[in-house]
């Protein structure tokens, strides 16, 4: 019996996959459920396992964009598993190939013929950084004599010799959704950025204080995400636009926070959701963080765990970034831009004091977002995290953190 087996689909908005890459060859005897194939999609990279055993044949090329529903490949499930074959134990031993003479090839006697410089000739082509090949020699034979190298004029172009090579690579379908994504913002949407600067000692103290108990009790470590995510959500309930989107000529307000966190993946970025994050505690969130990072990092996440969010935090600090303007995630209309942590001098009543420093950026579409609401966020944000025992522990830092 032939099976045909037709791509799934792998989410509710998604038309098309691309195959990445086969795991079988045309020909191969797969099991049932082994995965023979990787498909990119415009969200996510897919696993497609086999539904059945027996022999397969590709009927589409690494690269191709296959439609959902479309035959992909063929399954002959009447063929039998291949036998492992034994070597036979009384088989002819191998006879060594005779030795054959090898005849040296003649060596060509060295002249100073065909371009090569004399003894003073070199040492003032090395001295001037000429190539010996690019000079003409007059003396006998083509030879380069002293007064050729002595003539010999150094070029003024560009230097050549080194490396100029080139690679072409097609964009996988996760990238070009990416680009198309990115460009989309910054074309549709009004898109202005705001900055701040956060005094991270707070946060530094709580979690030494807390971190070696917390990751003891829950097996997760207190991270800056959670203080970060939970500042968000206060933030969003005080200025509600900000959580947000436009639709058509009408504008959606969410009374919920999914958050969207750009995390980055063997294929690229990728922006996994943390549903419901009003309803979550430190613990919740740092679980959930990296339930995500770490399915994201194998290659095991889904798209519905990619689907929706109502809001964006980008964390471009883990690779050093100081400031950047993020660009929003469509639909959304505003994204959050952590950076690294660097020790700064600051004003501290009267005095100068050395402080852990982050700057923050909110970049939001000002289409629905008015200047007051975008620089409130941010502040109410930088609030939080500067005094994050009264506004996002209620006081009790060993309750909040459920110690």
């Amino acid at each position: 019996m032939i099976l045909e087996m037709k791509v799934p689909s792998p989410g509710e908005s998604i038309t098309e996959v691309e195959i990445a890459e086969w795991l079988v060859s045309d020909g191969d005897y797969v099991e049932k459920d082994q995965a023979i194939a990787e498909v990119d999609s415009d969200k996510a990279t897919l696993e497609l396992p086999a539904e059945a055993s027996g022999t397969i044949t590709l009927k589409a090329e690494e690269g191709d964009a296959v439609a959902v529903g479309e035959v992909v490949c063929l399954i002959d499930t009447s063929a039998e598993a291949p036998k492992s074959s034994a070597t036979s134990s009384d088989e002819a031993p191998k006879q060594e190939p005779k030795k054959e003479e090898v005849k040296a090839a003649p060596v060509e006697a060295k002249t100073y013929a065909t371009g090569t410089p004399s003894p003073a000739a070199k040492k003032i082509l090395d001295e001037k950084g000429i190539d010996a090949s690019t000079v003409s020699g007059t003396g006998r034979d083509g030879r380069i004599t002293k007064d050729d190298a002595v003539n010999a004029i150094p070029s003024m172009g560009t230097p050549t010799g080194g490396n100029r090579g080139s690679s072409r690579s097609k964009m996988s379908m996760l990238r070009r959704k990416v680009a198309e994504r990115l460009v989309e913002a910054k074309n549709t949407t009004a898109m202005l950025t705001t900055f701040n600067e956060v005094d991270m000692s707070p946060i530094f103290d709580l979690r030494k204080q807390y971190k070696e108990d917390f990751k003891a009790k829950h097996g997760v470590s207190l991270g800056f995400m959670s203080f970060f995510t939970l500042a968000v959500v206060r933030a969003l309930k005080l200025y509600p636009a900000v959580n947000s989107m436009i639709d058509g000529k009408e504008m959606i307000t969410y009374d919920f926070v999914d958050i969207s966190i750009a995390v980055s993946g063997p294929k690229g970025l990728m922006v996994p959701v943390i549903r419901n994050a009003e309803n979550l505690s430190f613990r919740g969130v740092e679980s959930e963080v990296k339930r995500l990072a770490l399915r994201a990092r194998d290659g095991q996440i889904t798209v519905d765990e990619m689907t929706g969010g109502t809001f964006t935090i980008s964390n471009g600090g883990v690779f050093g970034s100081m400031l950047s303007t993020p660009i929003i995630n469509p639909p959304q209309s505003g994204i959050l831009g952590m950076h690294n942590i660097v020790e700064r001098p600051v004003a501290i009543d009267g005095k100068v004091e050395i402080r852990p420093v982050m700057f923050v950026a909110l970049s939001y579409d000002h289409r629905i977002i008015d200047g007051r609401e975008s620089v409130g966020f941010l502040v109410a944000v930088k609030e939080a995290l500067e005094n994050p025992i009264e506004l996002l522990m209620d006081n009790n830092p060993k309750k909040a953190l459920e110690l």
